[in-house]
């Protein structure tokens, strides 16, 4: 039976449909859709992405015999805590279910108008079709649309979103769920090892965990993996999560999906007691329910990201005393 508590994190104001706004010629991108480019991408950076060959990580042990991390785990270790994300090949999901979900995304996507009202996000919620972090009439908008939606655990899916969607969608959703829910578990221990936390820390809180879906529309075979606000907290900091956002393209349209793994809402999110324990690292986050915690990060507006910096413990300041005259 679905808990109604756990399910109620967050909400999003309608908004319309940005695919259906660029269906019609219009002159401008409409004021509410333009943000002032105040940091603009250097496409010139010489810098490339870390790439990490999971079936080689997976076939070989992972310490020397000084107990050092391997070159394969050190990578994974440095691409965490230096970028914040890294490019996965030999991940194990085959090229042709991630062409089957692509094709599906499109398909719902191309969806009449009047089907995909069906699946529109309801007033005090944040799942379904729309846009994410809307809280106000006044706010930016992105130039792009949005569905979201729980797939893991199941009883916690909305009954008119997942259950409702086209058949196809709904069957390719199913597949590619489980893949990807056996792929995380497989790169949140090789983290945990990493880490030198005891891999049950991991287990407790993911195994089980919430998984969403989100797919992306913007008008005109490797994963990327991104380290979330929840890995940097669990991890004290040591692994970092970065800001990252998409930008449209200005000749065609862009479709993109991806698979959110979060902690089960009803466990407690703070850093590993076992990090902590092994590295003799005091916590430089605070521990918190995980549902509160999503609570928080949904009713914030996107600008930025600061709710991870709600969590941080902040040093405290001891001013000397005065010498008694």
């Amino acid at each position: 039976m679905e808990d109604p508590e756990l399910t109620k994190l967050g909400s999003s104001l309608q908004v319309a449909c940005v695919q259906e706004l660029a269906k019609n010629p219009i002159a401008a991108i409409p004021p509410r859709y333009l943000r002032p480019d105040q940091e603009p991408t250097n496409a010139t950076s010489p810098l490339s992405i870390p790439v990490i060959d999971l079936q080689k990580l997976l076939s070989t042990s992972h310490h020397d015999d000084d107990g050092d991390l391997k070159p394969e785990l050190d990578s994974l270790h440095a691409a965490c805590r230096d970028w914040g994300f890294f490019q996965l090949m030999n991940h194990g999901v085959s090229e042709s279910l991630i062409d089957k979900v692509k094709a599906e995304v499109e398909g719902f996507f191309n969806l009449p108008i009047e089907e995909k009202r069906k699946y529109w996000q309801r007033p005090g919620e944040m799942e379904g079709f729309g846009q994410a972090f809307v809280v106000s009439e006044e706010q930016k908008l992105d130039w792009g649309d949005l569905f979201y939606t729980t797939i893991l655990p199941k009883h916690l899916r909305k009954p008119h979103l997942f259950p409702r969607l086209p058949l196809p969608l709904r069957e390719t959703l199913e597949e590619y769920s489980a893949a990807l829910k056996g792929l995380s578990m497989n790169i949140l221990d090789l983290m945990a090892e990493a880490l030198r936390m005891d891999t049950g820390d991991m287990k407790v809180l993911f195994d089980e965990g919430w998984q969403k879906f989100r797919m992306n529309y913007y008008p005109p075979y490797a994963f990327i993996i991104n380290i979330g606000d929840t890995l940097e907290i669990l991890s004290n900091g040591m692994y970092k999560s970065v800001e990252h956002r998409a930008t449209v393209n200005s000749d065609k349209e862009r479709i993109s999906f991806a698979t959110f793994v979060s902690p089960k809402l009803d466990g407690d999110l703070g850093p590993a007691p076992s990090l902590l324990i092994n590295t003799q690292a005091q916590p430089k986050y605070r521990r918190i329910g995980v549902a509160d915690y999503f609570k928080g990060y949904f009713r914030r507006e996107l600008a930025g990201k600061s709710y991870v910096d709600v969590m941080r413990i902040l040093p405290t300041l001891i001013t000397p005393k005065a010498d008694p005259a």
